[in-house]
């Protein structure tokens, strides 16, 4: 926009209108009334905590735009609250602020006269001295007062201060009412309660009110905020002179090293972090790691209570071949070839087991025969997997309820801890965990501690899919780690040799070039590549199939994926969620947040674990309702209603298209990839393996035939560093 400053003055009048407003940083067009004017001022700026019918004195500047004429461009406000018991009589029954109608803003008013909005403000328990308003009432409209006024309050803070207001939602969300308090006084909380925005925002905050850059506090911020961003990378500790490395990179190399010295020693003392130190054979030398405390006790946790279990003889399983033939065939009409029964009669010897293997080599069959043969001794089989996806597909499969790891645990998300843990263990014989790569250092932990130590725990995965979101890489470790036994299913069966897409998976998974020709010369076929070598022909090419030609045998909007390595470019999720959008949802209407507008109908995934919601990360609805008056939209995840405030709606994203990390634990009956040389920095063979073997009926590869390669061709993961390997077999 081109903008040229006239003069600065103030304005003061009644909003009449919000045009538009951005929920992410809360840029807002809006009309006001001034004085006795007729004609309506058009107003633009950053203003949160605003409606509709308040007063308001804007301090800015007019300024005129090439399209819409004069408009005054706002650079700070105050929300003119009325002093008057008949103005605070209106304001509070215009319906402003919800849980107050007219009759009772009158009981209010009458009661507390002009100190009315000091009681709401500063002593709401004697709202209860009113009649008619209970602990509930008074709850409702201390809560519809805060979210009114502190999400403005926290906004002007920011903006004084020159901080950027991206992550305001992030901390009002956090921190509710006393987001101003911990901003003020306590703004490196900030560092370990919101990592992705804290130490930037607080910093920024404590050294404009005049905090030295050697404080121990900023210092001891800065590292944890460190630790816990190496952890959202997937590492469970890092080395310390990576950490103090990155540290001075923050902070300034003017601070003392001896400083921050002090700060990790400040930390292991108070138990925020373990520093520990690791003679290396191979070098002859000393390693020092830093861990936060909770990843080093769930590390060693899991070491420790796989090795009680460990110790214990073997279950004493009495079922021979013959009953084992008979059992599986008769329940499930499956006849085991004679490398599953092996598998199936060593497996029944194991405390501890793995079985992993790629698509196609039996590892659900093998589940199903399990289930069916500890029914049959009658031992309690328990089956849980890391997310709601994966474990719905394993009840489907099995015909016997799965739950996800947080809800088998009895996850209590006001205490952020497990009800079901070493002193309440699980009532169980067998633990069978499915999709076991996706399962995290902490959560492998919680689970493990909760499982009884005569009990048989059964981890079933592929270990060549992506790892975990979350830090280390379980499933691989406990197998390279050598001690506990471990099957691989290498042997692809008739029916799985039949399907392209099995065939191709396997062959990536070998490094060898997929079948890109169709040539039984057959009219359909179940993997396709389509080559377009530009990034814009492979979002037409993309849009064009989801909207036109496989729409044709796949209908439902949860039928079909379009999965991508990365965020960004041309034929990133960004982008290709926008135009996929505007092919595929017709409505005009909708509701904006973080650069998305969210429509009814719209296929949209949950970001981060909401146990109050019992949304789960990656879990894919569909937008059923949306309230603008009200600031809600409503999401349908499987017959299930879930309501987002506006300040919520972060956690959601568009997922016409989601990336191949997210994808992981779900099967699609459609799955298009998009393959661009764009995506190089992620474009490794591990990824592209478990893009493929997302779908289940048809795969498209559309993209360029050198992305292809270079997937193919880098073998190398992403180094995790953790010690759970080197702590099993110690």
């Amino acid at each position: 926009m081109d903008y040229t400053e006239v003069r600065m003055i103030t304005l003061k009048g009644s909003l009449k209108r919000i045009t538009y407003q951005n929920n992410d940083n809360f840029y807002t067009v809006a009309r006001i009334e001034v004085g006795k004017t007729n004609d309506l001022v058009t107003v633009v700026g950053q203003m949160a905590g605003v409606v509709e019918g308040e007063a308001l004195e804007l301090n800015g500047n007019w300024v005129a735009h090439q399209k819409y004429g004069d408009q005054f461009k706002i650079e700070s406000f105050n929300v003119v609250l009325p002093a008057t018991t008949a103005g605070i009589k209106a304001y509070l029954g215009s319906g402003i602020i919800k849980g107050i109608g007219k009759d009772l803003a009158s009981k209010i008013v009458k009661q507390f006269k002009e100190k009315t909005f000091d009681i709401i403000e500063n002593e709401p328990l004697r709202l209860k001295e009113i009649n008619g308003i209970g602990k509930a009432k008074s709850d409702i409209i201390v809560k519809a007062w805060n979210k009114h006024h502190s999400v403005r309050r926290v906004m002007q803070f920011l903006q004084d201060r020159g901080v950027s207001v991206v992550h305001a939602s992030s901390i009002i969300v956090y921190y509710g009412s006393d987001a101003l308090r911990i901003l003020r006084h306590e703004p490196y909380t900030l560092a370990r309660d919101i990592p992705e925005a804290g130490f930037r925002v607080a910093d920024t905050i404590a050294l404009k009110e005049g905090v030295s850059k050697e404080d121990p506090e900023r210092i001891k911020a800065c590292l944890i905020y460190l630790l816990l961003s190496f952890e959202n990378d997937g590492h469970v500790f890092v080395f310390k002179e990576t950490l103090v490395e990155k540290c001075f990179q923050i902070i300034g190399r003017s601070v003392d090293s001896e400083k921050i010295e002090h700060a990790l020693l400040d930390l292991n003392k108070s138990k925020e972090i373990v520093i520990e130190e690791k003679v290396v054979e191979a070098k002859d030398e000393t390693s020092v790691s830093v861990y936060l405390t909770r990843l080093y006790m769930a590390e060693k946790g899991i070491a420790l209570r796989i090795k009680v279990m460990l110790s214990l003889p073997a279950a004493n399983i009495t079922i021979d071949d013959d009953e084992i033939i008979e059992e599986v065939g008769s329940r499930l009409a499956i006849e085991l070839s004679s490398d599953q029964l092996e598998v199936v009669t060593q497996v029944l010897k194991q405390r501890v087991v793995v079985i992993t293997g790629g698509p196609g080599t039996g590892k659900t069959t093998l589940v199903r025969a399990f289930c069916a043969i500890f029914k049959k001794i009658k031992q309690k089989v328990v089956l849980g997997a890391p997310t709601g996806r994966a474990a719905r597909r394993l009840s489907e499969v099995t015909g016997q309820k799965a739950k996800t790891l947080h809800k088998l645990l009895e996850y209590d998300p006001d205490d952020n801890g497990f009800g079901r843990n070493h002193s309440n263990p699980l009532t169980l014989d067998v633990c069978i965990v499915d999709e076991a790569s996706m399962v995290d250092t902490m959560l492998m932990y919680h689970l493990v501690a909760a499982l009884p130590a005569t009990s048989v725990l059964m981890l079933v995965g592929d270990t060549f899919q992506l790892p975990s979101v979350g830090p280390g890489n379980v499933l691989f470790d406990i197998i390279n780690s050598e001690v506990i036994k471990t099957f691989y299913l290498t042997e692809i069966f008739r029916q799985a040799k039949e399907s392209p897409i099995i065939i191709n998976a396997h062959a990536i998974r070998n490094g060898e070039m997929p079948e890109l020709e169709n040539k039984n010369n057959q009219d359909l076929s179940e993997f396709y590549f389509i080559e377009n070598n530009a990034p814009e022909r492979v979002v037409e090419t993309i849009s064009l199939l989801c909207s036109k030609r496989i729409k044709l045998a796949f209908p439902h909007i949860d039928e079909i994926q379009v999965l991508t390595p990365m965020h960004k470019g041309e034929a990133g999720t960004i982008n290709l969620n926008q135009k996929l959008q505007q092919v595929l949802n017709k409505n005009q209407r909708g509701i904006e947040s973080h650069g998305f507008i969210f429509k009814v109908g719209d296929k949209v995934m949950h970001l981060k674990n909401n146990y109050e919601k019992d949304v789960f990360n990656g879990d894919i609805g569909i937008v059923y309702e949306i309230d603008k008056a009200e600031g809600i939209v409503s999401v349908d995840y499987y017959g299930r209603i879930v309501e987002y405030e506006i300040l919520e709606l972060d956690q959601l994203t568009l997922a016409y298209t989601i990336s191949v990390h997210k994808s992981q634990g779900s099967e699609y009956s459609a799955v298009v990839i998009a393959l661009t040389t764009n995506h190089f920095p992620l474009l490794q063979r591990n990824l592209l393996y478990t893009a493929i073997t997302r779908g289940k009926r048809l795969v498209i590869l559309v993209g360029s035939k050198k992305a292809l390669a270079m997937a193919l061709n880098n073998n190398k993961t992403d180094l995790r560093l953790s010690s759970l390997a080197t702590r099993l077999s110690e």
